[in-house]
């Protein structure tokens, strides 16, 4: 089977409320990286045809990653993969959130080898999927549009009925792959790895 054209996306516009300061700039432990960085070190091992940003543009951002704003604002992740959706050139978008950073490079391609061109993969752990780290193709861009509009900003929602019109995959998540979703909400959960 032909490897589906892909594009990338770090999603860094949350709020970090929990947090109390911008995730993205943490320094992540042992790495000499800030979060951003680690992040988007993970997305260009996979070695995608374009990488966007989608979140306000942090010190240091490399010139080979496009800024793309979201069309409606507060609106969650949702408002930045529809708005990558909307400019992508190639058949799929591998989404990555800033705050999954014990998520690898690895895993992401094995959720690649799940797509085609038209359809995407998302993990489901139990009952749960995981959208924050998924594969979501050009072909959803409608219904994506269509639930922001509609002011329906869950993503579970979005991929659920993404999978019953054919336009994603369900990828069981093993018990071993858990601890790479594992989010970075609070200052102690820098050092709980």
């Amino acid at each position: 089977m032909e490897t589906p054209i892909f594009s990338a996306v770090l999603l860094a516009g949350g709020q970090s409320r929990r947090m109390g300061q911008d995730k993205a700039l943490l320094p992540w432990p042992d790495s000499g990286r800030l979060l951003w960085q680690r992040q988007l070190g993970v997305l260009e091992e996979l070695k995608p045809a374009e990488i966007f940003w989608s979140g306000p543009p942090r010190p240091g951002l490399p010139a080979h990653v496009r800024l793309v704003a979201d069309a409606i604002e507060d609106a969650g992740p949702l408002a930045g993969i529809s708005a990558c959706l909307n400019v992508l050139r190639s058949d799929l978008l591998v989404v990555l959130a800033i705050d999954l950073p014990h998520m690898n490079a690895a895993f992401l391609q094995s959720l690649m080898a799940c797509c085609s061109r038209s359809r995407g993969a998302a993990a489901r752990h139990g009952g749960y999927f995981e959208p924050l780290a998924a594969v979501y193709p050009k072909g959803l861009h409608a219904l994506a549009a269509e639930h922001l509009s509609q002011k329906r900003h869950a993503l579970q929602e979005l991929i659920r009925e993404a999978l019953g019109q054919g336009w994603m995959e369900e990828v069981p998540l093993s018990e071993s792959d858990v601890p790479l979703f594992k989010n970075v909400n609070a200052p102690g959960d820098l050092h709980d790895r």
